[in-house]
């Protein structure tokens, strides 16, 4: 098992003669060429990875997987290695900025990874800024050989936040059902893996169905459903201990279980007769609050980061829309009013600025994103059954996952919040209801 050591346990700013101070310079995080807003001049920064030194495959895997990462955000555009006309041998030493700078490369990564004396993982990287020949950032890890793909995801951070100002997201990772089988005998695991799709490990043995798998956004516990013998019950699992609990197994059917921003309360959705009303569950005490009182179908519900506001989906009105109350029940407001459109399992973003849903409308699944208050609707991506949005911690990216129907199965995908790249997240076989969870501390 992969060990959760802190960030800052085995991290060190490098220093020395060939190490530039590592102080902000005025202007890196707010260049003009990183203008990610809707509608705006926006360019991906170029940035070259040079191979890192050292012996072995844990060298060249680091910088694959770093590669990698820049490819998928969007925001970072790697420089093929082909065109690279400067091998760097020593990464403590400036590259010659004039071979990069003909490959219009903004940045220039450099590194080394190897064995310390005592035998752990020692990586170290140099972020370079072309235009000024200046080290801007640098690190130095020192772990556990098994966190090597973390310390590539936290190299990636580290560049990415020092690049664009943004916080970084790739050492996160992300709970998904696991689905086997054929379509009529389909067996669903809990699964994690890292957000690329990497170190993937099953939570459950796929003996029970799982659904609805829900990441804490303060700490490594996941709520989820499981119907044993068809008894529907909500669990509590910790990631890291194995240790599941069940919260709840309520009389009729339960949908839904989320967390609220705390991590201290579930909020949840219970039939009753031929509808179903939110309650919210407190994890300690278990005891439980009723938050809509109506005959319709209120489901899906997710907390806004500060927990003072619930957006659900619900039939109040006759069809499927999106509503929001305070976060201890009352009065609902519509805020999705597209034309001839359903909408579903909204979420909403770690940052409070948007939040995303999945809308039906003819054939057609979207996954797109509004403000709070339903203004500025955007569609992020539109096909065949696109469905259950889930945000990074950072709010610039959502996965989802898409099923084509027929014999074949759902798939995983990740696309940026202004709909400029989706990609897919490879998964062992088929998977579908993915849950991003918060940046490993």
């Amino acid at each position: 098992m992969t060990l959760m050591l802190s960030r800052r346990s085995f991290s060190a700013a490098l220093a020395g003669a060939a190490a530039a101070p590592l102080l902000p310079r005025a202007g890196l995080a707010q260049a003009p060429y990183l203008d990610i807003r809707p509608g705006g001049q926006f360019r991906p920064i170029p940035i070259a990875v040079t191979n890192f030194v050292g012996e072995g495959q844990q060298a060249s895997t680091l910088t694959g997987i770093i590669t990698n990462n820049f490819r998928r955000s969007v925001f970072l555009q790697p420089v093929d290695p082909k065109t690279f006309t400067e091998q760097v041998t020593n990464p403590d030493q400036a590259p010659r900025m004039d071979a990069w700078r003909v490959l219009n490369a903004q940045f220039v990564v450099t590194g080394r990874a190897g064995r310390a004396p005592d035998g752990r993982l020692k990586t170290e990287f140099r972020l370079w800024e072309v235009a000024t020949g200046q080290q801007v950032a640098g690190q130095q890890y020192v772990t556990d050989p098994a966190n090597s793909r973390r310390v590539a995801h936290i190299v990636s951070d580290a560049i990415f936040t020092r690049i664009t100002g943004e916080k970084g997201f790739f050492d996160t990772r992300v709970v998904f059902v696991d689905e086997t089988g054929s379509k009529e005998k389909r067996r669903k695991r809990l699964a994690i893996m890292d957000q690329d799709g990497g170190n993937v490990r099953y939570l459950t043995r796929g003996d029970d169905l799982v659904v609805t798998p829900r990441f804490s956004p303060s700490s490594q516990d996941v709520t989820y459903m499981s119907f044993g013998n068809g008894d529907p019950k909500v669990y509590l699992l910790n990631i890291e201990s194995g240790q599941r609990e069940v919260v709840g197994n309520f009389p009729g059917m339960t949908f839904s279980p989320r967390f609220s921003p705390d991590g201290q309360r579930i909020v949840m959705s219970l039939s009753q007769g031929s509808g179903s009303n939110l309650f919210a569950m407190d994890i300690r005490s278990r005891s439980t609050m009723r938050l809509t009182d109506s005959s319709a179908i209120d489901t899906s519900p997710s907390y806004s980061p500060d927990g003072s506001q619930i957006v659900f989906e619900s039939d109040r009105g006759g069809g499927q829309q999106i509503y929001m109350m305070g976060g201890s029940g009352g009065g609902a407001k519509r805020i999705s009013f597209g034309e001839g459109a359903r909408y579903s399992t909204p979420v909403w973003s770690p940052k409070g600025d948007y939040i995303a849903f999945t809308r039906q409308k003819g054939g057609s699944f979207a996954i797109g994103v509004m403000k709070p208050d339903g203004s500025g609707e955007r569609i992020i991506t539109e096909g065949y059954h696109n469905e259950g949005p889930t945000w990074a911690p950072n709010g610039l990216y959502v996965m989802f996952f898409r099923d084509p129907g027929g014999q074949s199965g759902a798939k995983i995908f990740m696309a940026d919040v202004f709909g400029r790249g989706e990609f897919p997240v490879p998964t062992p076989s088929f998977g579908s209801d993915p849950s991003w969870g918060p940046l490993l501390s």
